[in-house]
């Protein structure tokens, strides 16, 4: 059974990745801040009948270090095909002359530096799998070249930088064949992203999850879509 691990899977792309992966036959690790309260998750790890895969909930701040290295050991002994670094805010949305500067570290500690740790704690257990990937949801947000209409610095900024990390980690895990890349999901219509969004986490988690299974040694590093366009940096 191909193992996946999932951060911020209680609500949104996250829950939706889990429960596509666990349709698909997948074991799945589903991390988030408080388990006991994700409903919808619980909900979902408790279902057996008719389940193809099966959820494993655990208790993950990715900005808690202590916590991070505790999973790392508790799953010590695991291989893992599929890392999703999911877990993310969008924080303040002032633009200039707006800027929440106190809440811009919050948001890096967030999209930026906990995918990075999370894949350093886990390359290892990445490694002992016979196709490794490891993806980071971005946004086209993020893309530099694209900016045209300004606002958002604060996530617009993290997500640029969480580009960089994507493209440092395909180098850095080259040798281990592990492919990494960064995803766009698109405006999707979650908490985060709104009502008014015009693609449902359902059609953008399968869309995502198509471009995953097409992800080769050639594709490490790249930037790319849920409808499998590249995008640009």
């Amino acid at each position: 059974m191909p193992t996946a691990l999932i951060t911020g899977a209680n609500r949104g792309l996250g829950y939706e990745f889990t429960r596509q992966l666990r349709e698909r036959g997948w074991r799945v690790h589903a991390c988030c801040r408080l388990p006991d309260r994700a409903r919808a998750l619980k909900a979902l790890a408790a279902e057996t009948e008719d389940a193809a895969g099966e959820v494993l909930r655990h208790r993950l701040d990715v900005t808690n270090g202590l916590q991070l290295a505790a999973l790392g050991r508790e799953l010590a002994d695991e291989s893992i095909d599929l890392l999703i670094n999911n877990a993310g805010i969008f924080g303040p949305r002032g633009g200039f002359g707006k800027i929440a500067y106190e809440d811009w570290l919050q948001v890096f500690n967030v999209n930026t530096l906990a995918p990075m740790h999370v894949a350093e704690t886990f390359a290892p257990h990445l490694a002992r799998a016979e196709w490794p990937k490891l993806v980071n949801i971005s946004s086209r947000l993020g893309s530099i070249a694209e900016n045209e209409r300004s606002g958002a610095h604060i996530y617009r900024s993290s997500k640029a930088a969480l580009n960089m990390v994507t493209k440092c980690l395909s180098i850095d895990l080259k040798e281990r064949g592990i492919v990494v890349a960064a995803l766009n999901p698109g405006w999707v219509s979650t908490d985060m992203g709104g009502k008014d969004a015009p693609t449902s986490a359902r059609d953008s988690v399968a869309g995502l999850l198509g471009v995953i299974d097409g992800l080769g040694e050639e594709d490490c590093g790249g930037f790319y879509s849920y409808d499998g366009t590249s995008l640009p940096w």
